[in-house]
């Protein structure tokens, strides 16, 4: 009786680990190495996506931490009626990459990843890699300039073709600050060896 109550107690107690465990990071979101190291399946999604896309690691992760933080289920915000009514959210933004419902149905029907989900980093990095590329070739933006690759990735590849984001002081601001992170970043990633 004792080994059954001890394997029901091992059972509950794996298995409140599962539950519990995020798989986002947790750490220091300003070291690059920290983060990498603490999640060696981050650094294996960064490095497939810089083979097949061509994207800069640190570029990767500059746009991640401005979009979710390294949180694997993150939202929008919601929306509110009369200041305290739930209304939804302000976009179907989710995951890492806080890719939208539409853009991501697109790029599942032409990688053919038909199972990607956007809330598993390899999938979200390699929708960025995807994205980023479509932005290269429409826009002329190189994959290692943080700075514009944001303003494109945040406005759509129209909008930024447009200008759009050009009466969006804040937003040109973010993407000032995506850009200096993905050189804070690339700097850490050269002196650990992760480039």
């Amino acid at each position: 009786m004792s080994r059954t109550i001890i394997a029901i107690c091992l059972v509950f107690t794996l298995g409140s680990c599962s539950i519990f465990s995020t798989g986002d990071v947790t750490g220091n979101l300003d070291n690059a190495c920290s983060i990498l190291d603490q999640k060696p399946q981050f650094a294996r999604a960064f490095k497939a996506t810089k083979r097949r896309w061509g994207v800069p690691v640190n570029v990767q992760m500059a746009i991640i931490h401005q979009e979710s933080r390294f949180k694997s289920k993150a939202k929008t915000p919601r929306k509110y009626i009369l200041g305290f009514i739930p209304n939804g959210r302000q976009s179907s933004a989710y995951g890492y990459a806080q890719a939208l419902d539409g853009t991501w149905s697109e790029y599942k029907d032409d990688t053919g990843r038909i199972l990607a989900r956007r809330s598993n980093i390899r999938d979200a990095s390699d929708f960025m890699g995807w994205y980023m590329t479509k932005t290269k070739r429409r826009n002329g933006i190189s994959l290692a300039d943080a700075r514009n690759q944001y303003l494109a990735y945040h406005e759509g590849q129209t909008g930024f073709a447009r200008g759009s984001y050009k009466r969006k002081k804040w937003l040109i601001n973010i993407a000032g600050k995506v850009a200096n992170r993905s050189d804070m970043y690339k700097r850490q990633l050269s002196r650990c060896g992760r480039l």
